[in-house]
């Protein structure tokens, strides 16, 4: 008989690439998957890996049980859900990856509200950015992400179901007493020679920032590199830098100006699912509550 947690370790496999990638996802061992492989392997009396230099890539066998895999432990966990809700409301666990900026502002209250109405579900956040919230969904680690269409990186791709959120513009972040504040549409090459706060190196908002400097015109002259919102919005509130943010990200806590940009980027956001996966009613309740938030910016 198939075991679940070896068919999930050879699907993480198919997606993520290497055997070094699916134990960091997993937080196992390199030697602890290959030999949960190799057990694999022995259970299905079929050769599904084969090794290429130092690395180990699926055989077509390998790569077909890996495909299958994710529906049937999709299945097995729609069973699960419906064995636990026989006669009742959603119930069961429902695990939602977000990037930062929409941890506190759509995921956050719509888990809240979901807490009073159906205390009987069990809601697992995870901060995900849209590089690694989507080969988590892939292969099953969460249930629902909350993502970008716009990370070129990451294409979204026919194995996923789209629901459109919301458009977010991408703004100026320069401190209170900037001699900026108040005026209208900023152009960036007026700040050629500021101080900037990014994002960490490969991050969507840190490759998207370099991008409209240089079109600008000008090299960015970065100070200080934050993977947290809030302390970038820290460092601009004392007057150190100034930043790109997502309009979501700004945190009205922190004294900080914003201005929108002369030439308007925005970012979609977009909630997804796996397309194929079986219905699950507590997956499609926390769908909902995400998608009908209030305060999104349509």
């Amino acid at each position: 008989m198939l075991n679940p947690w070896r068919l999930s370790l050879l699907s993480r496999l198919d997606t993520l690439g290497t055997v070094r990638a699916v134990a960091k996802a997993a937080n196992l061992s390199a030697s602890s998957v290959s030999q949960q492989l190799a057990v694999l392997e022995a259970e299905t009396r079929t050769q599904l890996l084969e090794r290429t230099g130092r690395r180990v890539r699926l055989t077509p066998a390998g790569l077909m049980l890996a495909r299958r895999a994710r529906a049937i432990l999709d299945h097995m966990e729609t069973v699960e859900a419906e064995l636990r809700s026989l006669g009742e409301a959603p119930a069961g666990l429902v695990r939602v990856g977000a990037f930062q900026s929409a941890i506190h502002t759509i995921a956050v209250p719509a888990v809240t509200r979901l807490a009073r109405s159906h205390p009987q579900l069990d809601i697992e956040l995870l901060e995900l950015e849209p590089h690694a919230s989507l080969p988590a969904l892939r292969v099953g680690d969460v249930d629902v992400i909350i993502t970008t269409t716009d990370f070129v990186e990451q294409p979204l791709g026919p194995d996923v179901d789209l629901v459109p959120l919301a458009a977010d513009p991408i703004v100026l972040v320069i401190p209170p007493g900037h001699p900026a504040v108040g005026r209208g549409r900023a152009d960036l090459a007026a700040y050629a020679n500021e101080p900037w706060a990014f994002d960490v190196p490969g991050s969507y908002m840190a490759n998207l920032a370099t991008r409209l400097c240089r079109e600008a015109g000008f090299e960015p002259r970065v100070v200080c590199r934050f993977s947290n919102y809030m302390m970038t919005l820290q460092h601009v509130e004392a007057g150190l830098a100034i930043a790109l943010l997502p309009g979501l990200a700004v945190d009205k806590r922190y004294r900080v100006a914003t201005r929108e940009l002369a030439t308007p980027v925005t970012r979609s956001i977009t909630a997804a699912i796996r397309r194929g996966s079986a219905p699950r009613a507590a997956v499609d309740l926390v769908l909902e509550a995400i998608r009908s938030h209030p305060e999104l910016p349509l």
